[in-house]
């Protein structure tokens, strides 16, 4: 257990220089707050290590025994599990460790814990808003968020990885490093195929000139560096790079899993099928939408805007898709409080995802719920209509604020 511990230290220290190389920690005051938020972050973590989940105990130990018998990487042309290549590289990597796999692949987590929060601290950084002068603010609000904590360190899940992954990709393009944002999101996009829920903002960057369309073939480049290793090992090639299509049915029939979706307002539904296709189609109009009017608005949009934009679709998306599971609204909880601090008159709608999201860890992690599911289904249509609702007062063509600012014009003088 000493080991977890030192790694769990290491992490640590690793948030620590994050904050120090972009000069967020500038003062005696910042360094010695940060050091005691951060400690007391990861002890709070630690304390959930040895917490064991049913997903834990049927899914992820499972696979990691399944490498540990097979002779570690060299089972990697053989298929397990319901994730994709690279979160099996890492179960393949556990196979060797005498540390007891549950502290793995926790930890595997927890490293993602602090780049989530430093993405989103990122991100606001680069707004023209009064938070954009306090990314500490932000980061440790991300690193403290319940479902933040709870998703890694209690229940082991990986949803932090491609979150992050993606979040920093679209910190990376507001950073004008287009190539670096494109990797990161073909990177976020290998981990997990919930990454589907980030990824339309890129249309935004394209359009806005963030990222080129030359920059884009670096997605299709990085997907298939990123499985290749399995590939060599044996694993067929055609049936890697299409993994996603075979799985989809693999994350279940069932219209709503503890999800604050829309199904879990309309849980009376006769014609399963035909009301999982026609939500399909909904989620995708809503999507097209969205990006519509931020084509049409594209000029205006401000990265201010596009943290509404980015909300919008994170937490839209799957509130409309069928078969959402209870952690699918986990991008949604990191991008709402980047939202929450961009935008102090929103600040209720980071509490009230989070509210909606936490109904669903709760069902789950204890068994039994707290309050019916479609209280969280209500929560997340009022944050949809109240960031839709700033949208389009923010990007009205006769709203100053989102218009540039007009130059003062200075009178020519005359020789007199």
């Amino acid at each position: 257990m000493l080991q977890v511990y030192i790694m769990l230290f290491a992490i640590a220290v690793f948030a620590l220089y994050l904050l120090y190389s972009r000069g967020w920690i500038n003062s005696p005051v910042k360094w010695i707050l940060s050091i005691e938020l951060l400690l007391a972050a990861f002890v709070l973590r630690g304390a959930l290590l040895n917490y064991e989940t049913l997903d834990y105990q049927n899914f992820l130990k499972n696979w990691v025994e399944f490498y540990r018998q097979r002779g570690g990487f060299a089972a990697l042309n053989q298929s397990v599990g319901n994730y994709n290549i690279p979160y099996l590289y890492f179960m393949a990597l556990f196979s060797y460790s005498g540390v007891k796999d549950l502290y793995l692949i926790k930890l595997l987590s927890i490293f993602f814990d602090p780049l989530l929060a430093f993405a989103c601290a990122g991100i606001v950084e680069k707004t023209d808003t009064p938070a954009s002068r306090h990314p500490l603010a932000v980061f440790f609000t991300v690193l403290f968020l319940p479902t933040v904590v709870l998703n890694g360190a209690m229940w082991g899940q990986c949803d932090v990885i491609f979150v992050a992954l993606a979040l920093l990709g679209i910190w990376f393009a507001l950073e004008k490093r287009p190539c670096l944002a494109v990797i990161f999101a073909a990177l976020s996009f290998g981990f997990k195929l919930q990454a589907v829920f980030l990824l339309p903002v890129y249309a935004v960057l394209l359009a806005r000139g963030d990222i080129r369309w030359r920059h884009v073939l670096l997605f299709p480049v990085t997907y298939i560096i990123l499985v290749l290793p399995a590939v060599l090992l044996g694993r067929p090639f055609l049936d890697t790079i299409t993994l996603y299509f075979s799985q989809t049915g693999s994350i279940g029939s069932g219209l709503n899993y503890n999800s604050s979706s829309v199904f879990s307002i309309f849980d009376h539904v006769t014609d399963e099928e035909g009301a999982a296709r026609s939500a399909i189609i909904a989620a995708f109009a809503y999507m097209c939408a969205v990006l519509a009017v931020c084509m049409f608005t594209v000029k205006r949009m401000q990265t201010k805007q596009l943290t509404l934009v980015l909300l919008l679709l994170c937490l839209g998306i799957p509130f409309l898709l069928p078969h959402m599971h209870d952690r699918y609204f986990f991008a949604a909880d990191a991008v709402s409080i980047i939202v929450g601090f961009v935008y102090p008159e929103l600040v209720l709608v980071p509490i009230l995802v989070q509210f909606g999201s936490l109904l669903g860890y709760y069902a789950y992690l204890v068994m039994r719920y707290l309050m019916p599911m479609r209280y969280g289904g209500y929560a997340m249509i009022l944050v949809l209509v109240l960031c839709a609702a700033m949208l389009a007062m923010e990007l009205v063509p006769d709203n100053g604020s989102a218009r540039p600012k007009a130059e003062k014009v200075i009178p020519e003088q005359t020789d007199e």
